[in-house]
């Protein structure tokens, strides 16, 4: 099997480091990709269509990343560019918005279990924060509830005390509670009474460098009557898994109703657009928050958002086909890493699948044998969960599982001393 190097892609990113800091910034860059060891994975693309990526040096890699989540179709989808074009080619960014962005809107309130309404932002953070302030707005409240682990974007807010650039009263009206623990939440609830504005959570716990953990049975039902009888707004941070549960929604996947919902990621198949909807009782409080942007009312993401939903709503079963490919993706990988004497953990929904070699407790292992997989041609992720897309098939299934069963021998043969199996 074919082992890449990327020569050009070193030579690209010694050109940034002098002009960008940190030479690719943020979750894309090695530094918070966690591309260890550095020298096995590509920087750069020079392009993509559909499930696959070629880097600057022409290696082409199946991508189980789809972008971090927005690939949901595959890379450069024709009909929804087409879509997007066309916007661009009768103007943008346009001093008066289009009326692509009622269109939108509509559809997402035929589609989404809980919207009357939706208001439209570009990244995921700028819903989640919209999201919240939307819940002080209705509440007069200022008191965020907050899961350990979770991830909201990168709002100082979002973030920690003691983070670069973070004080702590950006984070002062935060509550941390443990995923899973009711008791936990009903006192924090008590202790705070009636200064509580939100709870904001994803569907269910996936962070990085962690096995995912869905929610317990009947956790979400009582969460949701506690919010409703303590006047807490429910906030469905859905900007990683929305559109690949549950096209309406992943609170309706897991059987209760959030108040506010955040879409970003798949919601345009990498067209920059993030929505937040909401229930009509929240309509009036969202109005009233001073909330724009330069770019929210460019057309051609609203034109690639509605060609993707709408796409997505005519497959047969996209969010089945997704799952199909993670649950072959986690059942094979468990299986050849059997074969090889390791106990490979996978965990969370399918379609956003999180794999883990468990035999250390340092993820040495596991960096590993990423690391070997990427240089042979699957693009994983060595700390995060992984993205599904409906351009993946059964071949891409079948030689992923072969590459990793290879990247798994070579691991094996660096470590005689462990019992594994070359």
């Amino acid at each position: 099997m074919e082992i890449f190097d990327y020569p050009k892609n070193r030579e690209a990113f010694a050109r940034a480091t002098k002009v960008i800091p940190g030479g690719i910034y943020g979750h894309l860059g090695p530094t918070e990709g966690c591309h260890i060891p550095a020298s096995a994975y590509p920087f750069y693309s020079d392009h993509a269509k559909g499930a696959y990526i070629w880097d600057l040096d022409g290696n082409k890699f199946i991508d189980h990343m789809a972008a971090y989540g927005p690939m949901i179709q595959g890379y450069a989808d024709d009909d929804i560019n087409e879509a997007a074009f066309k916007a661009c080619r009768t103007g943008d960014c346009i001093t008066l918005p289009g009326t692509l962005s009622i269109n939108l809107a509509e559809l997402l309130v035929d589609t989404v279990n809980i919207a009357d309404w939706a208001l439209f932002a570009k990244n995921g953070g700028d819903v989640t924060n919209l999201a919240m302030m939307t819940a002080r707005s209705a509440t007069g409240r200022d008191k965020i509830i907050m899961y350990n682990g979770s991830y909201h974007g990168v709002n100082m807010w979002m973030q920690h005390e003691g983070d670069p650039g973070v004080s702590s009263a950006d984070v002062s009206n935060n509550i941390y509670i443990d995923w899973n623990n009711l008791q936990q939440l009903k006192d924090v609830i008590a202790a705070n009474e009636g200064e509580i504005a939100g709870l904001i959570a994803m569907p269910y716990l996936h962070c990085a460098f962690g096995d995912n953990i869905l929610p317990a049975p009947g956790y979400w039902e009582q969460v949701r009557k506690l919010c409703t009888d303590n006047g807490i707004v429910l906030i469905v941070d859905d900007v990683r898994a929305g559109w690949r549960l549950d096209l309406q929604g992943s609170d309706h996947f897991f059987g209760f109703e959030a108040d506010l919902i955040c879409f970003c990621k798949a919601l345009a198949n990498g067209w920059n657009v993030s929505a937040l909807c909401g229930k009509d009782s929240l309509k009036d409080a969202c109005s009233a928050v001073m909330y724009t942007g330069s770019y929210w009312h460019t057309a051609a993401p609203f034109a690639a958002a509605i060609a993707n939903i709408t796409k997505l709503r005519n497959h047969e079963d996209a969010c089945g086909h997704m799952r199909v490919i993670g649950e072959g993706i986690m059942s094979g990988m468990e299986k050849v890493a059997a074969n090889h004497g390791f106990h490979m953990v996978t965990s969370g929904e399918p379609s956003l699948f999180y794999i883990r070699l468990a035999d250390d407790n340092n993820f040495k292992l596991h960096q590993e044998f990423v690391a070997e997989a990427v240089k042979r041609g699957a693009l994983l992720a060595s700390h995060h969960n992984h993205f599904t897309n409906l351009s993946e098939t059964q071949e891409d299934v079948d030689k992923t599982i072969e590459i990793c069963d290879e990247a798994l021998s070579v691991v094996a043969s660096r470590h005689p001393d462990m019992g594994f199996t070359v």
